[in-house]
Order: C-alpha cells, then structure tokens, then sequence
C-alpha cells in the first residue's frame, strides 16, 4: 500500500461501504427536520488530550456525501490536542452534515485513538534503539486506516498483509516439520528479494533458526532473561523482534534487551478512542 492513487482508491471504497451500512435507504431523521437543502456549518471539537489522526479520511467522508462540503482543519494529522480544542469546521448542505457525522467521527476518533497509543508507547522506548511495530490485529476493513494511524503516531508498519512477506508463525513450523524445514521451504518458494522472518518461542528454536539462515528472528513470548539471551545468541545474524502481549506496562523491561524492534497488537485491537465531537450546527442563510 504505498502508491498514494491506489491507497486513495482503496480508502474511497471503504467509506462508501461505512457510509452505505449507516444509509441503507435514506437518513429519515434528517429528511423529517430538513427536506430541502441549506447551508450551514459544525464545529469538530475535541473532548480529551490525545494525538489527531485521520482528518482528510473525515473530510472525505462528507466529499462522498456531496463534493461541495468543506472541511477547514484548524490542526493536522500528528499534532497533540487538548481538551476543549477547536480541531475543524464543517461548511456544506446540512443534510450532508447531519447524515455524514457519525461515520466521519468514528475514522477520526478510531484512528486518532490508535495514534495517541502509539505515540505513548514510542515516548517509552525514547532512550534505546528499539522501534516500534504494528501487527495485522487490525479492525477489519480498517486496517489501511489504522496502520496509517500508527505511522502518524510515530511507529512503524510491519507487513500490511499475507502477501507482503514472509512470516513463518508455529503453525507454519509445525506443519512444516521444524523450524529448519520450514525456512527451506520459504526459501526455496519465495523470490530471493524476500526476507524470511521466523517466529521462535524458546532458546532451542532460536537457535535452529539462526543456523538455518533466517533474517529476521522474532522472540515470541519468551521471558525478559530468555529474549536477551537469544539476542546475544543471534549476535546481529539476523534482525530480531520481541513480540507477545507488549503494552505500555511492560515495555520498559523489554526494551532493556536491546533488540531490533518491537511489535504490539495492542496499537490496533486495544486502543480507546479519542473522544471528538461535532457540535454547534448551525445555519449559515
């Protein structure tokens, strides 16, 4: 997902579907109170401290309604907000405005939620050399939004998808026949450009796959003495994560073993939104 046409492609489509599970017919609250078009302008305001994340996906949401809505942003994408805050303005068909809201705030407080996680997180590996991942424990259909969310939070994208690389996880190993097996198979399957990561649980597997040749090495679950003993095991062979129920508790001992990176699904399954709100509508003629 790195071309910024297809991305905006992918992204029009799923809004129209998130739009069309909320429209099925017609917005008959709003027709009953305004059956013709009038202008009129909201106020997007947030109700808690966070990271703002996904403001063109809320604008746009309203441009699939009618491409005449315009949205003016009075911050963008990565600044810290404040309670009380004035984030945007919403000028169009009020119609559009009414119909269109709770879509657009829920890309915007989902996807602001996730970044202000995310830069909690990246403010507690400050210090030591350890990134940041993601997982593909994403909300689905949202996962190009919420990956996009962790970039802006100041993380970083593992794999978008099955097809982006390789990732050899225990059920790959154990349907291979063992770790040495399962990289040979990847190695013989996948073009030489791909890298061949390879998901360990114990001392005895990193082992195994430092001498089969894997290029990365990810020490899932492992205790904090077991994960810094295989990094120096690996002695830079190959890049090395930590992964397995990382969060803001129990990142500050993981990043003392000096791996390559670290990846957390709690970016993406766990984090609370970000509390925003439209408010103020009123008519402008």
């Amino acid at each position: 997902m790195n071309n910024p046409v297809t991305e905006r492609l992918h992204a029009d489509e799923l809004i129209k579907l998130a739009l069309a599970e909320d429209i099925t017919s017609e917005d008959v609250t709003t027709n009953a109170v305004m059956p013709e078009k009038r202008r009129g302008t909201a106020d997007l305001i947030c109700k808690q401290d966070g990271v703002v994340c996904g403001l063109a996906v809320f604008a746009r949401t309203f441009a699939l309604l009618d491409e005449s809505t315009v949205v003016e942003p009075f911050a963008k994408d990565g600044d810290e907000v404040k309670k009380g805050q004035y984030i945007a303005k919403v000028t169009g068909d009020i119609r559009v405005i009414l119909s269109g809201e709770r879509t657009a705030l829920n890309y915007l407080q989902r996807m602001s939620g996730v970044a202000t996680a995310t830069r909690a997180m990246v403010k507690l590996l400050e210090g030591c050399k350890t990134r940041l991942l993601d997982t593909r424990k994403t909300t689905p259909n949202m996962r190009v939004f919420e990956k996009y969310a962790v970039k802006v939070g100041g993380g970083c994208n593992h794999r978008y998808n099955l097809s982006d690389g390789i990732l050899l996880k225990d059920n790959h190993i154990g349907a291979a026949g063992g770790v040495a097996k399962a990289i040979k198979m990847a190695r013989e399957y996948a073009p030489f450009v791909r890298k061949i990561e390879v998901e360990v649980e114990n001392l005895e597997m990193c082992r195994e796959a430092v001498e089969a040749g894997a290029d990365i090495i990810m020490l899932d679950n492992m205790s904090v003495s077991d994960m810094a003993e295989a990094v120096k095991l690996i002695a830079g062979r190959a890049v090395t994560e930590i992964s397995g129920n990382v969060t803001a508790e129990n990142v500050e001992n993981i990043k003392k073993v000096g791996a390559d990176f670290v990846s957390s699904g709690a970016l993406t399954h766990s984090a609370r939104v970000l509390d925003l709100s439209l408010k103020n509508l009123r008519p402008l003629d």
